[in-house]
């Protein structure tokens, strides 16, 4: 069995095991960027005035995440093949493979909202448990991602609640639109 330093790869990518050697890193950054994209895109979608539509923005929502994470790793793509020989290569595909993340972390306000379509609770409570989940779980990824970094818990707390603040910008920036 290989250790941890051989599974780590340069861009996130490794040769077999995608899903569950992929490094923390690559990981937390991708999942950060998920969360903040499917709390700014719930507040969005969230029209005051409008008949609510939570499959619509359900989605939409996931929409967004799939085209955000292919245009992500398409960008790897091509600075891959800037700097290097110009061949399409199986690792490429897995840089556009290896942004999974950033879909996997839509998916509980993706839940959330079809919740709401299914009647078990209005848009708007969906909107208010989305977003609170979603800074919640930014709180979580920047506390693990300092602990991972060897921080200790008090330092990583205060990561964990910097991260949190981009979600509590976008709960204020819904309340003050709406």
């Amino acid at each position: 069995m290989p250790d941890r330093a051989e599974c780590v790869r340069p861009a996130g990518v490794t040769p077999r095991g995608l899903l569950w050697r992929q490094p923390s890193e690559q990981w937390l950054f991708s999942g950060i960027y998920g969360l903040v994209l499917a709390s700014a895109m719930v507040a969005a979608l969230d029209a005051t005035g409008e008949e609510a539509d939570p499959g619509a923005d359900a989605l939409w929502v996931l929409i967004t995440a799939l085209a955000s994470s292919a245009a992500h790793g398409y960008a790897h793509v091509i600075a891959q093949r800037a700097s290097a020989d110009g061949e399409a290569t199986t690792s490429r595909l897995r840089s556009v493979l290896a942004e999974w993340p950033l879909v996997a972390t839509v998916l509980p306000t993706v839940g959330v909202l079809l919740a709401a379509v299914a009647g078990w609770w209005s848009e708007a409570t969906a909107v208010d448990a989305a977003l609170l989940f979603n800074t919640v779980a930014l709180f979580g990824l920047g506390a693990w991602a300092a602990r991972t970094a060897g921080q200790g818990w008090p330092s990583s707390c205060r990561a964990g609640g910097l991260d949190m603040l981009i979600g509590l910008v976008i709960i204020l920036m819904n309340s003050v639109i709406h």
